[in-house]
């Protein structure tokens, strides 16, 4: 019997929480050697620096190191492997990006499957971005560039920061949630998108708040709308995208995530420690400087918010009939 996409979705993210209560054995002592939280972006960056961020509090609370091991690829693909092949004993960690929920949709062959073999332990952040506009490009709002662009298909560009990334696919959702005819120019990054933005040669662009509030606050960038779901306080006159598009929600996330049999103990233990750390002033103010807001959930929830965004950018990718590079 098939399955409808969804329910296989969050078949899969409920096993992945579940499968390891009944395998408590081995976690008694945890941890009692270094734990590896493989990352799978270059070092140096926000989301590597929240990681270490979280990886210091875990060492701090539960007394040997977390040692962040950076692991870069196209999709995270390298990174993900060598989590879902380790040892489900705690000791082998993954933070999870929001691009790895897209993987299933984007890429036709993958040596694993995300949601069947990670196992969600605790989110930690969700990563806003904005849509930006050139000063000279005339309108002001979301609402007029829609108009705008409806007046004239074809004509406005939008940059987007490689293919399949949050940038994006943010990109493709206004598009498809609008109707609005608007070109994806693909850049390799968000550093080149932004500095064509900046020059003229494209008129809009999401980018994420951290990367472009700068230019924002000179004037060097026009804000017409922020992607989250509600306005955030390091733009609080910027309206939310989706104040003029219902439905409109984009943002980047990580959190920890581990092998699919890893003990239930373990993971949750893991769960209430980076809770505490999302909570305490220190952690909150330090992601906040990272351009990111705190994301708390339990392993239960965290696992269905993951079948929701795989299902989501999954139906956006096929509408955009997205195709890796």
């Amino acid at each position: 019997m098939n399955l409808p996409r969804r329910q296989f979705l969050y078949l899969a993210a409920s096993a992945a929480a579940l499968s390891a209560v009944s395998r408590i054995a081995g976690a008694q002592g945890y941890p009692n050697k270094p734990v590896r939280i493989i990352v799978p972006v270059p070092a140096g960056g926000p989301i590597d620096l929240a990681a270490r961020l979280i990886g210091q509090w875990l060492a701090d609370r539960l007394g040997q190191p977390f040692v962040v091991e950076n692991r870069p690829s196209a999709g995270g693909h390298v990174g993900i492997e060598a989590v879902a092949r380790a040892p489900a004993d705690g000791y082998t960690l993954l933070l999870a990006l929001a691009g790895n929920t897209m993987n299933a949709t984007l890429f036709e062959r993958l040596n694993y499957d995300f949601i069947r073999d990670i196992a969600p332990i605790a989110s930690i952040n969700h990563i806003p971005l904005v849509l930006a506009s050139n000063p000279l490009f005339p309108p002001t709002t979301v609402a007029e560039l829609i108009a705008y662009a409806k007046a004239n298909p074809g004509k406005v560009n939008m940059a987007t920061a490689g293919v399949g990334t949050m940038p994006h696919v943010a990109g493709e959702l206004f598009k498809m949630l609008t109707g609005a005819d608007i070109v994806s120019v693909r850049y390799r990054g968000s550093a080149p998108a932004v500095t064509d933005l900046l020059g003229g040669h494209v008129q809009v662009a999401f980018d994420a708040v951290s990367s472009s509030i700068e230019h924002i606050k000179s004037g060097r960038l026009r804000a017409l709308g922020v992607s989250t779901g509600k306005r955030l306080d390091v733009l609080p006159d910027v309206a939310t995208v989706g104040e003029s598009v219902p439905g409109f929600e984009a943002t980047g996330w990580c959190g920890l995530c581990s092998p699919k049999a890893t003990p239930a103990e373990i993971i949750d233990l893991l769960n209430k420690e980076v809770n505490a750390g999302l909570v305490d002033p220190k952690v909150r103010t330090r992601l906040t400087e990272l351009g990111s807001i705190p994301f708390v959930t339990s392993p239960g929830a965290f696992a269905t918010f993951i079948a929701d965004e795989t299902e989501k950018w999954g139906n956006v990718i096929k509408f955009a009939n997205i195709k890796p590079e």
